[in-house]
């Protein structure tokens, strides 16, 4: 109905609009802070000619080139995802009518076999349902832009934007920015708290001047330590999303270091080969965002997972828990005869079993695997719930309808690949 539609409409202005106050809080501390240091402290406070000169052209060094990564990061598109991805209406309507999970599966290894795509989920294609396109390695779907963002690390509500490929660089520089440009204000602005605190500062802006110490302050301790957790995520070429949730390589499996190319070649990808445009909020990043070089060379795009094999220089070693021993990774198939994996630096043994196997994570660890809406990987009307040891089918249940339901993943093509 059209009232109703117009209200809809007023409410998402209403949250757009909302989402614009995490900014506006930043800029506003940024004039503040503007007025209190340039005013306040270096025109009343700071007494030689040349202190107030080498104060007021750092601070606004440090402050053009805050300004400039946080406008970059904030206003630089996330980048769209190339038609080549984009599934066509007829394949849609294949997919749609196809007769069960199998079918959708090899519909979809048609459509991805020439796609520059390296990684799958356990159950196959990683394909959005929102966007109705393939995802390009490293894409994911973002629920509050409700678009695909090309290598996404995070949505940030202080910039209101996605930080992804397209702006990754910049949000890297805001924060070191951001911190230099509090750490400078927090070390000149130190002597005149001393001198507040021993009730020898006069005068009406001194309140400025211990605000600004305290907010300088507790704005770099919390920037110190985001910075510094993104620098390792740079370094060895992760997303904020893949440190949490390993991506999974055709016919390698769970591998949180697959796009780790080494410190320094991870530290170009990001911000180029031009060592003049490193420290500048300007578009150096290497590629397209859709695909990326991986430490597994002989996973080529668009090829079969049965044809892929891991012959990396690289050690690839796979855990399924701190046991030494050969590792047993299980299956929902009959028991059969051992299956040997072999990389360079590691032989893994790889058992049957009738029994179903959490999802290992790539760094010793498994975990029960569960695909949610913001980031949804599974196949067209395939919606999968935590996956449980002794689960069942929901369909063969005969205790009471309201019990959870529970599905058991057939991983035996996961194990193949392998």
């Amino acid at each position: 109905m059209p009232g109703n539609s117009r209200l809809r409409n007023g409410c998402v202005m209403c949250g757009r609009a909302l989402q614009w106050i995490p900014v506006l809080f930043i800029v506003t501390v940024i004039v503040w802070s503007y007025y209190a240091y340039v005013v306040q402290l270096c025109v009343f406070f700071v007494e030689t000619i040349a202190q107030k000169v080498f104060y007021v052209v750092i601070y606004h060094g440090l402050l053009a080139m805050l300004a400039w990564s946080y406008w970059q990061t904030i206003f630089t598109s996330v980048g769209t995802v190339p038609k080549q991805f984009k599934v066509s209406a007829t394949d849609l309507e294949r997919l749609e009518q196809a007769e069960n999970q199998e079918a959708q599966k090899q519909i979809f290894e048609q459509l991805v076999k020439d796609l520059p795509t390296m990684t799958r989920t356990p159950l196959g294609v990683r394909f959005c349902e929102k966007c109705i396109h393939i995802k390009p390695d490293r894409c994911h779907h973002c629920s509050v832009c409700g678009v695909c963002v090309l290598k996404m690390d995070h949505h940030c509500p202080w910039v209101n934007n996605c930080v992804g490929f397209t702006n990754y660089k910049f949000f890297l520089l805001f924060l070191g920015y951001a911190f230099s440009y509090c750490v400078f204000i927090a070390f000149t602005s130190l002597p005149y708290f001393i001198q507040f605190w021993k009730n020898e500062l006069k005068g009406d802006g001194k309140f400025h001047v211990l605000f600004l110490f305290f907010v300088s302050t507790m704005f770099a301790i919390s920037l110190v330590s985001l910075w510094g957790y993104h620098i390792y995520l740079v370094l060895h070429n992760r997303s904020t999303l893949e440190a949490f949730r390993p991506p999974i390589f055709r016919g390698i499996g769970p591998d949180k270091d697959g796009f780790n190319l080494g410190k320094l070649n991870n530290f170009i990808e990001v911000f180029g080969e031009k060592k003049s445009h490193w420290f500048l909020p300007m578009s150096t990043s290497l590629g397209d965002g859709t695909s990326f070089r991986c430490r597994h060379p002989s996973i080529t795009p668009g090829t079969s997972a049965r044809n892929s094999t891991c012959s990396s220089s690289v050690p690839v070693t796979y855990y399924k828990s701190m046991d030494p021993n050969p590792v047993t990774v299980a299956s929902p198939s009959p028991i059969g005869p051992a299956h040997t994996a072999t990389s360079p630096s590691s032989i893994v043994t790889l058992y049957q079993s009738t029994e179903p196997l959490p999802v290992n994570m790539g760094d010793g660890v498994s975990f029960p695997q569960r695909h949610m809406d913001e980031d949804e990987d599974s196949l067209l009307s395939s919606r999968q719930n935590w996956m449980e040891e002794g689960g069942q089918e929901a369909n063969g249940r005969s205790d009471d309808a309201r019990s959870p339901s529970y599905r058991i993943v057939n991983m035996a093509p996961l194990v193949q690949s392998v």
